[in-house]
């Protein structure tokens, strides 16, 4: 590859910290082209969000993504370059192939206004623990009074609502629930989301991943007769990596939903969903249930899940896992494949259970958000080796959004700050952040550190609920 004389913008996404470091100690030393170093897919699509890189550099696997897809909607934006490097031994190969760039790092951290305010924290034992809140504008989020309600269909009780045939066909389990599945399509500013969605109610309100729709700005649903209309984003709760959506049209096909409690470990159990995108629609795997009650960590968080073999891939997200009496017992939401297990792994899928399902998307359909989720308002993204070096920064989470509304806001915390900890645990990446509260209740207080110009703060903050 060949580099006209000019400055070229530099995204890197890896997790790898020795591939970062090896990046980082390579950059000359007299003059830096801006590098942006981010250690997931999520962090890289927001950091493309606002700008437009010449060269992205993934080096896959990556924690949430492989990489490919994001490789590919990275090369479709006008002159950008995407390198996915799919093995870490051809780190020696690529260092000789950008060692003759000239690269800058990203200036943002230096433009921190220095008349900036000051915030009222605590610094160590010689400032008292009292902190006096910056004077802010609070948001107050009220839902209407006419919030549209959902009756799920109630969870089977064992062999009393099975089907009078008995179990059915794989050929018939697929026509009584293909009409039932819809295609997503999320797009936001420079990327597009592809999922699957189950349809809840025959007026339109439909159920899929949170992470399939968490950064649409236009979302739209495709039917099986062909139509594709616009959704409206209801509610959704990442914890539960849930989401509903609302097309407005009537006499839908609700899929009916089964017990997930009565399953059992070798039932038959078939998934439909977009495998890699609309192009292979509707598209039917079949397996049985490999375990029950897996919790998996996801964004710091536990998620206790159904795990199948059945074929699930990138697209498949929000579509149904399917019993053999033709009933949603789960909606599929994540997989571990060959490229994140050194051991080739496959054959390992994971639903979210229909009771968890009900629960969540009545919620959702009725007030906009899952009651008593805890959060402290604060969203960021991690500081890099080579940031810390350069900037002569504590490793920590630069805070890149503050709830207006949250506790945070009201005690000045600002986007810029750097939060270091919560109740002493050190805070580096958001799923850290996510597993530092996901156990607090709302009205719980927590004392966090902040960094800033130097110096470190600390404030006590009260754990407030996450209405989306």
């Amino acid at each position: 590859m060949v580099f006209s004389d000019q400055t070229y913008s530099v995204l890197v996404v890896s997790a790898a910290q020795k591939f970062n470091e090896a990046f980082a100690a390579m950059l000359p030393g007299s003059e830096y082209y801006p590098v942006r170093f981010v250690g997931n897919i999520a962090a890289a699509r927001r950091e493309m969000v606002n700008k437009t890189y010449d060269l992205v550099i993934i080096n896959a696997p990556l924690p949430d993504d492989f990489g490919t897809r994001f490789a590919i909607d990275a090369c479709n934006q006008s002159g950008t370059v995407a390198l996915l490097l799919i093995l870490i031994i051809f780190l020696c190969g690529i260092i000789t192939v950008l060692g003759v760039l000239n690269v800058r790092l990203f200036q943002k951290l230096n433009t921190r206004r220095e008349s900036e305010q000051s915030i009222s924290f605590a610094t160590g034992a010689e400032l008292p623990a009292e902190t006096t809140a910056l004077p802010t504008e609070s948001i107050d989020a009220t839902l209407g009074e006419d919030t549209p309600t959902i009756d799920l269909q109630k969870c089977p009780q064992g062999v009393e609502n099975v089907p009078t045939e008995g179990a059915l066909s794989l050929q018939k389990i697929y026509s009584r629930n293909i009409d039932s599945v819809v295609s997503i399509t999320s797009t936001g500013q420079g990327t597009t989301a592809t999922g699957t969605g189950v349809i809840l109610t025959e007026d339109g309100y439909i159920v899929t991943n949170c992470h399939v729709v968490e950064n649409g700005i236009s979302i739209t649903a495709q039917l099986t007769d062909g139509r594709t209309l616009p959704a409206m984003l209801v509610g959704a709760d990442s914890v539960s990596d849930l989401a509903v959506l609302h097309i407005d049209t009537t006499g839908l096909t609700p899929a009916q939903f089964g017990d997930s409690d009565s399953l059992r470990v070798g039932d038959t159990v078939v998934a439909i969903g977009d495998p890699l995108g609309v192009k292979f629609r509707g598209t039917y795997t079949d397996g049985i249930i490999s375990g029950i009650g897996r919790d998996m960590d996801m964004d710091g968080r536990t998620m206790t899940l159904i795990q199948t073999n059945a074929a699930l891939n990138s697209g498949n997200s929000g579509g149904p896992l399917i019993n053999c009496y033709g009933q949603v017992i789960g909606i599929n939401t994540m997989k571990i494949g060959a490229f994140t297990d050194s051991a080739g792994v496959e054959g390992l899928g994971f639903a979210i259970p229909s009771s968890t399902v009900k629960e969540v998307a009545e919620q959702l359909i009725s007030q906009g958000y899952v009651s008593g989720r805890p959060t402290l308002g604060l969203e960021g993204e991690s500081l890099s080796s080579f940031d810390q070096y350069y900037y002569r920064l504590p490793a920590g989470l630069y805070i890149t959004d503050v709830d207006r509304s949250s506790d945070a806001a009201a005690k000045g915390i600002e986007e810029g700050d750097i939060l270091l900890s919560v109740n002493g645990t050190n805070v580096t990446t958001m799923d850290a952040l996510n597993g530092a509260v996901y156990n607090l209740d709302v009205g719980d207080t927590v004392e966090v550190v902040i960094y800033r110009s130097g110096k470190q703060y600390r404030v006590s903050l009260t754990v407030t609920e996450d209405k989306g």
